[in-house]
């Protein structure tokens, strides 16, 4: 009892002293008291309580289970935004926008301009600088540019694979974020996906982007090759990406990108989709977009076909949607050959058929079979009118060659184990299949042919 009674005296003592000495430090940091030693520096601000502390953006909150992460890949035909640990994205838009210059409000740019026309009158530039900044660009993406407008430029912000335009990939990513996802960036960490030729200017300028507009907590940008190598459960690989404006071949070795394996082709999904266009051009095939006619009903169960004109239509905005038509042809039909084409073997392949739009039945031969065949030998596009471009470069060559000098690229000693983990990227399925089931003859048979 005695020991017990000593505790309790020891503690109470401490508590008066420690409490004594808080009040001391407080009146001395107080402005306008002196105190025995001189003035004492100004004493910054006890913290806040824990319960007041904000929860969003610490790191027991993005680094835990409660917020998960997003990742975003900006590509070359679409947009995919999801959270990490999904198995798919939870948003696939495409990557284009529609634009429309617009006038801003002359009210606030007016001071600026007489102050500018007043310093330097005699510089005919400055005015005519002013007036070009006045119009600005509205963007429309996602859903609203399915709607046709007056004066609306359909344009991308990829070229081969990387960025030009960022004012466009920023009205990309806000959708995504405030639209699709409806999501605070603030409250979650980002992944972004990056093609493997991706600069360090390119790098700079989407970290500039996520932490100072959105003011993401965190930020982590990763190879596409990479990403595609870590969800088939391997660290090194070799990963064939297809996508709508090039094709990439690049080494993973241990969950890095050899620079050196990289191998690139401006031959996308666009490119075959432009040689589907312009095979039924040649046949006397009309594509028609969907806006340009509506069907009117003469008698039951009997339409016709009437069209709409809109004179204020963009060219970009119409081959848009001419594209996306062919584009559904080239997937619904295309299939890659199991032999390289040949325009005497596959001249009595039987037809397909689909139905346009507006109605009308097409049949699609040997061109089903021609066009896949591109991505193995670039020069099948010679043969299809109105192409050009692509068969003449020596830098263009096909998939075969692509996948042998990339590995040739790489150690002697990690070649074997790529050539046996080849990962294939693409929007096209039945590709997927011919890599998976056929990659020896792949190997062999095109290369052959292509060489």
């Amino acid at each position: 009892a005695q020991h017990q009674q000593k505790i309790q005296i020891k503690k109470s003592i401490i508590q008066s002293q420690t409490r004594s000495s808080y009040l001391s430090v407080a009146a001395d940091a107080r402005p306008g008291t002196p105190s025995a030693s001189g003035p004492a520096p100004r004493a910054a601000p006890p913290p806040p309580p824990l319960a007041e502390a904000p929860l969003s953006g610490s790191p027991a909150m993005y680094g835990g289970d409660e917020v998960s992460a997003i990742v975003i890949d900006v590509g070359s035909y679409s947009c995919k935004a999801g959270y990490a640990g999904d198995d798919t994205p939870k948003s696939v838009f495409p990557s284009v926008v529609g634009s429309i210059e617009q006038a801003e409000d002359t009210d606030e740019a007016k001071p600026e301009k007489e102050a500018d026309s007043a310093s330097d009158p005699k510089n005919g530039s400055k005015p005519m600088d002013v007036d070009k900044a006045k119009t600005k660009r509205k963007f429309y993406v996602g859903q609203e540019l399915e709607f046709r407008r007056d004066h609306m430029e359909v344009i991308s912000p990829m070229k081969d694979g990387t960025v030009m335009d960022w004012d466009v990939v920023d009205n990309i990513w806000n959708h995504a974020f405030r639209r699709r996802l409806l999501i605070n960036p603030e409250e979650h960490p980002m992944l972004i996906a990056e093609p493997s030729i991706n600069s360090a200017q390119q790098r700079e300028k989407a970290a500039e982007l996520m932490f100072e507009k959105y003011k993401v907590p965190a930020l982590f940008l990763a190879k596409n090759a990479v990403l595609t190598s870590f969800a088939s459960g391997r660290a090194t690989s070799l990963v064939v990406d297809s996508g709508g404006g090039s094709t990439v071949v690049s080494a993973v070795h241990d969950g890095y990108v050899l620079q050196k394996s990289v191998a690139t082709s401006p031959i996308g999904g666009e490119f075959l989709t432009d040689c589907m266009m312009k095979s039924l051009e040649s046949k006397g095939v009309v594509i028609r977009p969907r806006y340009s006619f509506k069907k009117k009903e003469v008698s039951p169960g009997d339409y016709k076909v009437v069209d709409l004109d809109f004179p204020n239509t963009t060219d970009s905005y119409r081959l848009y949607h001419m594209r996306a038509i062919a584009s559904d042809i080239k997937e619904t039909v295309c299939r890659v050959p199991d032999t390289p084409f040949d325009e005497v073997a596959y001249a009595n392949v039987p037809t397909t058929s689909y139905e346009l739009p507006d109605g009308q039945t097409i049949e699609v031969g040997a061109a089903r079979f021609k066009i896949p065949d591109i991505l193995f030998n670039p020069f099948l596009s010679q043969t299809i009118p109105g192409i050009d471009g692509f068969g003449d470069s020596t830098s263009i060559r096909g998939l075969p060659r692509m996948v042998l000098e990339s590995v040739n690229r790489c150690d002697v000693d990690i070649r074997k184990e790529l050539l046996s983990s080849i990962l294939v990227k693409t929007l096209i399925p039945v590709l997927h299949c011919y890599f998976s089931l056929h990659t020896p003859i792949f190997l062999v048979a095109h290369h052959q042919f292509c060489s």
